[in-house]
């Protein structure tokens, strides 16, 4: 399975970007789809996560800021940033769980900085 991440870019605080990452391959039946950031010096974390039944978890720091959402016809799943601030700045990280094995994205960079 690949993951192509794209959406990534330099924002202004306030700004908003949308994030995409699309699975392919020899695709199993994905479970759980998530968006990970590491910023600089700092571990990955988790940032959003969503089944595919479309219940959804959120770090507390992006509660209320950012969305996420997939489309399982296409093995994509979104993330949508709000309000960014400069504490988001980092590398995001999408991955699937596809039967029992965990894949991941390559990492589309978010810069958030006047």
């Amino acid at each position: 399975v690949q993951l192509q991440a794209c959406g990534g870019g330099l924002v202004q605080p306030g700004g908003s970007l949308r994030l995409s990452c699309a699975a392919s391959g020899s695709i199993v039946s994905i479970n759980l789809m998530g968006w990970y950031r590491q910023a600089p010096g700092k571990q990955r974390e988790l940032v959003a996560a969503i089944t595919n039944g479309g219940r959804t978890t959120y770090a507390d720091s992006v509660k209320g800021r950012f969305t996420i959402s997939r489309d399982n016809a296409k093995n994509t799943v979104y993330l949508q940033v709000n309000n960014l601030k400069p504490e988001d700045t980092a590398v995001y990280y999408c991955s699937v769980l596809d039967g029992s094995t965990l894949y991941w994205g390559q990492g589309t960079l978010v810069t958030v900085s006047s």
